[in-house]
């Protein structure tokens, strides 16, 4: 069996959920090394899953001609810079969403890339849910004729800490952009358009901070499809994500995860158990899909199933939302770049 040598670049809470994959779920990945600029957390990140070397710097990991693959799990503003420098010693790239913050690094990254002609995948693993694969297949083959209307719900259960908020690019960079990527994926199509209406209706603190917490943001489709996305950083029940494509065919749901599957009926009511409450138990098996994915595009000399291409596009989108909000008006993608 092949295998394909790997560096973790980054131990943090990300970092370390592919360490534990790539380490025991992964037979194809031989996971040689791990870094990160707090080392005591690189070192606890080899301890726990038996990675051979530890080291502060990420350039000991380009350095090494073993490692054939590198994984970028730092925070998001080093993600391009990250990028360029794998791609100038030869490693094939698999970078956490979003690839960046600003499109002229993002740019500038993917054309590094190109030039050396390594691989690069773009950790947007929701596209390897089951159930939204599943929407995306029955759209993809006609099973509801063509598709009219997109719903996606996002919501957490609530909302991460100030001091994330305050570096994370936004609700619309943040969190928003996994559902900017979902609706490409699911339509199979671009969006031309954006409509944002957003406000403070969570905590006072993240609108001192310059952000939003709700949103609704809709979409118009190259293809005609029009789309809504609706989220908020507090849904106080659970984990909330689902989908809906309405199309003139028929109509395809895919409802939220469970830890079980157990429904109670009494005199009194019809109810069952929460959804399931974090979105590294929501997406655990769509992490180790996504990773396997790559390594395996890496392997067989295959296109990644997310592109440099499929990062920047959200990325755009969010800038397009934001600018909805702030001048009240639909947005087109093109005047963002």
């Amino acid at each position: 069996m092949s295998t394909l040598n790997i560096g973790l670049i980054g131990a943090g809470r990300i970092g370390r959920l592919h360490a534990e994959h790539l380490a025991h779920r992964i037979p194809e990945a031989n996971l040689l090394a791990v870094s990160d600029l707090f080392v005591e957390a690189a070192r606890r990140c080899a301890a726990d899953f038996g990675i051979p070397q530890v080291y502060q710097s990420h350039q000991a990991i380009l350095e090494r001609p073993d490692i054939e693959a590198v994984v970028i799990c730092t925070s998001t503003d080093t993600h391009p810079q990250m990028i360029e420098e794998a791609a100038a010693a030869g490693k094939h790239i698999f970078c956490e969403k979003p690839i960046g913050f600003d499109l002229h690094r993002i740019d500038r990254a993917l054309a590094a890339v190109e030039r050396a002609g390594v691989k690069l995948q773009i950790g947007f693993n929701r596209r390897f849910d089951p159930n939204f694969r599943r929407v995306r297949e029955l759209v993809a083959g006609g099973e509801i004729g063509e598709p009219h209307i997109l719903r996606i719900t996002s919501r957490d259960p609530s909302p991460p800490p100030l001091d994330y908020i305050k570096v994370s690019g936004g609700l619309f960079l943040d969190m928003t952009i996994h559902d900017f990527d979902m609706a490409r994926y699911l339509i199979g199509d671009e969006v031309e358009e954006v409509y944002t209406v957003a406000g403070v209706l969570v905590d006072p603190a993240i609108g001192a901070a310059g952000d939003v917490d709700t949103a609704v943001v809709t979409l118009r489709f190259g293809n005609g499809v029009l789309g809504t996305i609706d989220n908020s950083r507090q849904a106080v029940y659970g984990y909330d994500q689902r989908v809906e494509v309405f199309g003139s065919g028929g109509c395809v749901v895919a409802d939220n995860n469970y830890p079980n599957t157990a429904v109670v009926s009494d005199a009194r009511s019809v109810h069952r158990d929460l959804p399931l409450n974090f979105f590294m138990e929501r997406y655990v098996e769509s992490y180790v899909a996504e990773m396997r994915a790559f390594v395996a595009s890496v392997l067989r000399d295959e296109e990644p199933p997310v592109t440099g291409r499929d990062g920047r596009i959200p990325v755009v989108m969010g800038y397009a939302a934001r600018r909805s909000l702030d001048e009240h008006r639909p947005v087109r993608l093109d005047e963002v770049g």
